[in-house]
């Protein structure tokens, strides 16, 4: 895998959960702090760095790295009072991206992405979540209904999001082991992954626009999890 831009570059030479196997960068890129430290950065132009990494958008830096050390389910399940956020058949990897960083950033225990029909962690996503794909666990899994099963098992609380619930975010204390369910963009979560969610739950909309982005309301619903969870 190529990663490209400044922070997933940074971010995977920190994290060292994957072998990078070269780096190229500007001139004026190499001269970065946490560059300097590198040996065997290559010193190329910009347009040899879009043809290397196929994206404009390498803010002077690219890296090649190995595939994306994904995690096994129960390992994320294995922990306690684990926090883990489930992205049901989520397709964008922007969307992917930012709620990867969203999770990172509020200490999930973990995301877990389906295995078909849904954005798996690419160069993209690293970008999109600025890095923090190398520091947080994810898992993939076949069938996101028998994992919540899974989780149900582990004595986690699985909460969906749904915006038509009737459910207050803030209503549960969000104690213990806990699953919070994001669905796809505009589809939502499909009925049998609904069902296996111990509640679903909504954020207020008090705008003239009645919903919001995947993105966005994960990172919402995260952060109000947070701190009904520290409060505890």
């Amino acid at each position: 895998m190529i990663l490209y831009g400044r922070n997933p570059v940074r971010e995977a030479l920190r994290a060292k959960r994957r072998q990078v196997t070269g780096v190229w960068a500007t001139e004026n890129a190499a001269r970065e702090p946490w560059l300097r430290e590198e040996r065997d950065v290559r010193v190329v132009g910009a347009e040899e760095l879009t043809r290397t990494c196929g994206s404009p958008e390498h803010q002077g830096v690219c890296a090649e790295a190995g595939g994306y050390p994904y995690v096994g389910a129960g390992e994320l399940l294995g922990a306690a009072n684990p926090f883990i956020v489930a992205l049901d058949e989520l397709q964008d990897p922007q969307n992917l991206g930012a709620i990867c960083r969203s999770a990172e950033c509020a200490g999930a225990s973990g995301v877990v992405i389906c295995e078909r029909r849904a954005a798996a962690v690419t160069a993209a996503v690293a970008k999109a979540s600025a890095g923090a794909v190398e520091h947080l666990r994810i898992a993939r899994v076949r069938n996101l209904a028998d994992f919540l099963g899974d989780a149900k098992a582990a004595a986690c609380w699985c909460y969906g999001a749904d915006a038509q619930a009737s459910v207050a975010y803030d209503e549960p204390d969000y104690s213990g082991g806990v699953v919070l369910v994001i669905g796809a963009e505009g589809a939502g979560l499909r009925p049998r992954v609904a069902k296996s969610c111990d509640a679903l739950v909504s954020l207020p909309m008090r705008g003239q626009v009645q919903s919001l982005n995947a993105s966005a309301a994960a990172a919402a619903l995260m952060y109000g999890i947070l701190q009904r969870r520290t409060r505890a």
